[in-house]
């Protein structure tokens, strides 16, 4: 029996997250896939890597998705920044990221002074082109939402959300990530060239002056509603979370995966199918929406044996047989 308060709910998570999709749009032509799965990530309250060449609208996609969601108040907005842009390079330090303790001469002590972490939504821009003691600096902060400097602990905003670019590893310059940060991120996603039409679309209309409609954007506690609304109304069946574990113990005796997937990627996925369920208009969870999120969910979390393969293809190969005793059980219902 429907429950019209849940209804209602619903809907007002799907409009949230409809005013983010359309902004993200204006600017951003050919990629509704995966602005959808950026969307679905940020319902889920995840983090995104996103991967491909320089050049491939990875970081407009990242600046979209930070001026799509706003603060209610100007103080609220200056105390903490809506968006912020990190820009990773080889001479970087830890501190650049996190902030640093100051001295203050004037009262003679110490104070903190805050770096780009402290925003709502963080793009990490190139993020494999720093060292990886660097890049470890984001590791409490992605887990916990918190920064830990001189044994002192500053909370980020609930909403903290890091999206991230890299380039592929055969650039010049660039440096693995370690496994422990990339087990922090939900999705990774591989951004493709875009369609014949998107393309000519964008060379159509560069550099025109544009006259944009203004769009409203989302709240930050609209975000942060609709998140908590995913979590508590989008229901799971047991079957689906078994397929889970069955997908899981396939990639860890997989002799091609040197180290399987985490029991926290497990536990990440369940809001990431959750998300995607709410944005099909559905209030459960079905097997085609692990069908669809398994290979951005685990590709980057397995670590694949010398000449083994595509990650993503051995995700979809050791998919086949939960999904198929997955679908056998539906039908027995």
């Amino acid at each position: 029996m429907n429950n019209p308060e849940i209804d209602a709910a619903l809907q007002s998570a799907r409009d949230v997250a409809s005013i983010i999709q359309k902004r993200i749009r204006r600017d951003v032509m050919g990629r509704d896939d995966v602005i959808e799965q950026v969307i679905i990530a940020l319902l889920a309250d995840g983090h995104v890597l996103l991967e491909d060449y320089p050049g491939s609208g990875k970081t407009t996609l990242a600046k979209a998705l930070g001026e799509a969601i706003s603060s209610q108040t100007a103080e609220e907005s200056q105390e903490l920044p809506d968006f912020r842009r990190i820009q990773f390079t080889p001479d970087m330090l830890p501190s650049d990221i996190t902030g640093v303790m100051i001295f203050n001469t004037e009262t003679n002590s110490f104070h903190f002074r805050r770096g780009p972490i402290f925003a709502c939504i963080v793009l990490g821009d190139e993020i494999n082109r720093t060292t990886p003691k660097v890049q470890a600096a984001l590791l409490e902060a992605m887990a916990e939402k918190q920064v830990t400097v001189d044994e002192r602990t500053w909370k980020l905003n609930d909403l903290f959300f890091v999206i991230a670019t890299q380039n592929p590893l055969d650039q010049i310059g660039t440096y693995p990530l370690p496994v422990a940060q990339l087990d922090r991120f939900l999705f990774k996603i591989r951004m493709h060239h875009i369609d014949r039409v998107s393309e000519l679309e964008v060379l159509q209309t560069w550099g025109l002056p544009k006259t944009r409609e203004e769009l409203p954007k989302a709240s930050r506690q609209q975000v942060l509603s609709a998140r908590q609304v995913v979590r508590q109304n989008i229901f799971v069946s047991e079957p689906i979370q078994e397929a889970l574990i069955d997908l899981a113990q396939a990639l860890r005796s997989d002799h091609r995966c040197s180290q399987g997937i985490s029991t926290r990627s497990l536990v990440q996925a369940i809001p990431a199918l959750q998300a995607r369920a709410l944005l099909q208009n559905r209030d459960f969870v079905e097997p085609e929406d692990l069908e669809a999120l398994a290979v951005p969910i685990f590709q980057h979390r397995i670590v694949v044996a010398p000449g083994a393969g595509d990650p993503s293809e051995i995700v979809s190969q050791a998919l086949v047989e939960p999904l198929e005793h997955l679908q056998k059980r539906s039908l027995q219902r």
